[in-house]
Parts: structure tokens; sequence; C-alpha cells
């Protein structure tokens, strides 16, 4: 274990997200792994020989050499990231915060959950004042949203801030690595578009309400905006693109919604996370950008690119929308979600005062 460092426990290590989180923290500043857990079918093997290995870079040594243990406490790590499906996180992911070992999720388990911060840090940063509520041995439990939510909402929250949202309409075009591994048969998918992703819209209906919400009194008030939603698969490796149109509180023209979105300042911006990018959000020329294969990795996939921002004549304005679902849709998503954490002094430091909650999670 490198001095000065943290050491991370990964849950759901050898999926896809998993994987990811296992090739960004690598060579990471403040975090090390020192943890990999898995279903049984993987536990007591050498994560070389558990894994699939996707990722595009060589599997790092040290992981490689661990051995894969099963998900449930204790692990040795100061706090664990879970890449858990909802299923298994709905048990796990408690069980860790009961025993005082901080939880980081990109699972949908508990993303709404009226005690439990869904946070995108560039976006609602204050929101991790709610792990105060939560009562567990020492414990707590943060989440990431949905992939296509971060998008969405870092579209949404600039003309919020400036105009009030009042209702968005949304159609994505998801990229297959967003379906996990192995995905969508090549059959279905090449050459395809397929209609439809099991519990996409409805986390896109009703995340960002939370995310743009209120913090007040130890809960969060939803912002009341109405969001329509359509999902489809498309047979794009890496990448969700957005098309959205947006109603605005205050009537305005894409040329004023143009440059809110480009003056956004990151509300993080003065910490200097290690994997905050430069940019949250790049505002693209041009009338073919964004594109997923040009400019999904932005930021090392941590920047949102939207571009074609336009009058709407149905609603106000309409802007395409792309973000890396695997980066910041997912793994680099909960990585920074535990810099800020870090930061904040919520791990590695001290715990804010307790309220009492209303009931367990």
């Amino acid at each position: 274990m490198s001095a000065g460092k943290l050491a991370v426990g990964i849950l759901g290590a050898t999926g896809a997200v998993g994987q990811k989180l296992v090739a960004m923290l690598a060579s990471h500043p403040w975090f090390e792994v020192t943890a990999l857990a898995a279903s049984e079918r993987s536990a007591g093997r050498r994560y070389r020989d558990a894994v699939h290995w996707l990722e595009p870079v060589a599997l790092p040594k040290r992981a490689a050499d661990l051995v894969v243990q099963g998900v449930a406490p204790p692990l040795p790590c100061d706090l664990v990231l879970s890449a858990l499906d909802a299923v298994t996180a709905k048990g796990a992911e408690p069980a860790f915060a009961a025993i005082g070992t901080p939880v980081v999720s990109n699972a949908s388990a508990f993303r709404m959950h009226p005690r439990v911060p869904l946070v995108i840090p560039e976006v609602n940063p204050d929101h991790l004042d709610l792990v105060a509520t939560q009562e567990f041995g020492g414990g707590f439990i943060v989440t990431n949203p949905n992939c296509s939510t971060v998008g969405l909402t870092a579209a949404l929250k600039p003309l919020d801030d400036a105009f009030g949202v009042e209702a968005a309409q949304v159609t994505t075009l998801q990229a297959v690595s967003g379906a996990g591994y192995p995905g969508v048969p090549a059959l279905d998918i090449l050459g395809n578009v397929i209609p439809g992703i099991d519990g996409e819209e409805d986390k896109l209906e009703t995340e960002p309400g939370k995310l743009l919400g209120k913090l007040a009194g130890g809960s969060i008030e939803p912002a009341p905006v109405r969001i329509s939603a359509q999902t489809t698969r498309v047979p794009v490796v890496d990448g969700h693109l957005l098309t959205v149109s947006v109603r605005l509180g205050t009537r305005t023209g894409a040329a004023e919604a143009r440059r809110a979105l480009a003056a956004y300042r990151s509300p993080i911006a003065d910490l200097r996370l290690p994997s905050a990018p430069t940019r949250f959000l790049a505002v693209l020329d041009g009338d073919a950008a964004p594109q997923p294969r040009l400019h999904a990795s932005l930021g090392g996939g941590m920047t949102v690119a939207v571009g074609r921002v336009r009058p709407c004549p149905v609603l106000d304005v309409r802007l395409v929308v792309l973000v890396h679902n695997t980066v910041r849709g997912a793994a680099g998503a909960a990585i920074l979600n535990a810099e800020l954490l870090v930061a904040r002094g919520l791990i590695g430091g001290r715990r804010p005062a307790r309220r009492p909650p209303p009931e367990p999670l």
C-alpha cells in the first residue's frame, strides 16, 4: 500500500464498470485498489483468471494479482466503489455502510432514497450533506446517476439556473457498452436501432428532479421539472447521444441559452479534484457536433459535450448532448464523487454531526 493513499475496494469488479474502475484507479494519486469483490463464481480466483478483460489498456499488475473476494464485508479498504447490479447492491451496500465503510455507488438501488445523496459534483455538491441523516456504524452511501441522466442534467443545470426549466423532451441514442458484457447480440444491433431500454426511461424522468432539487432541512425538495423520455440502443461502442427540447420558465432565445451553457462555472472548480475535467461542459460549434466518435472522450471522457443549440418550434430551445457512458456516466462519476467526499472530509477525515433518521434504510 502506497503511503498517503486511501485503500479502495471495488464491488462487482469483474463487470464492465468494475473493470473501468480498475483501469482508471491504476495510477490515481489519492486511491489505491486493495480489494476486489465479485460473484461466487469468481471469488477465490486471482483477478487475472476471473476477469474477461475488456479495457484497451493492460490489466494493472497489482489488480491482476489480487484474489477476488465475495461481495460481503469486511474488505481491507477505507471505502468501496460499487459497480453491482441493483438487486445485489440493495443488500450489499447497506451491509458495508453498517460496519463503517463508506459506499460510493454506481448502482441504482438507492439513488432515489430520500436520505441517500444522488450527486453530480459540478451540479449539486451540497447534497452530500444528506449523509448526516444516514444512521450506520460510521459508514454511508452516496450514489451517482444513470449514465444518460448525467448528460441530460448537465445540460439542464445552467438553463435551470438562468431561466428555470419547466419541462423537457429527450430521446437517447445509447451505445452498446451501456448494456455491459456480453451486451446486445450482434445480429440484433448491427445495422439496427432498438427502441426501448428496460428501466432507462423511468430513470431519465425521475433522477433529474432530485439532482436539480434543493436541499433543505435534511431532505431534498425535487425540482418541478417534467420530463418525457424515449430511449434507443444504437450500434455505437461508447457515447450516449441525447436530443433534447426544453421549455423554460423565462422565455428566451437560443443565443441566450447557448451563452448560459457556455458560461456555466462548476461549483467545485477551485477544489482541483484529480478526475474533474478542465471543462465540465463543452459547447461545440457547427451543425455536425457532437459526435460519439469525435467527442465522447473530451476531458478524458469526463466532459459533457453540447451542440446544435437552436430554437424549438414546440418548446423553447433544443440541443444535442453527448456523454461518455462508461466514464462520466459510470466509473468516472463514482471516482469523482469519492474525490469530492475526501475533499469535504467525509472520507479520510471527520464526519459531520448526525441527525436522527426517521427510519432505517
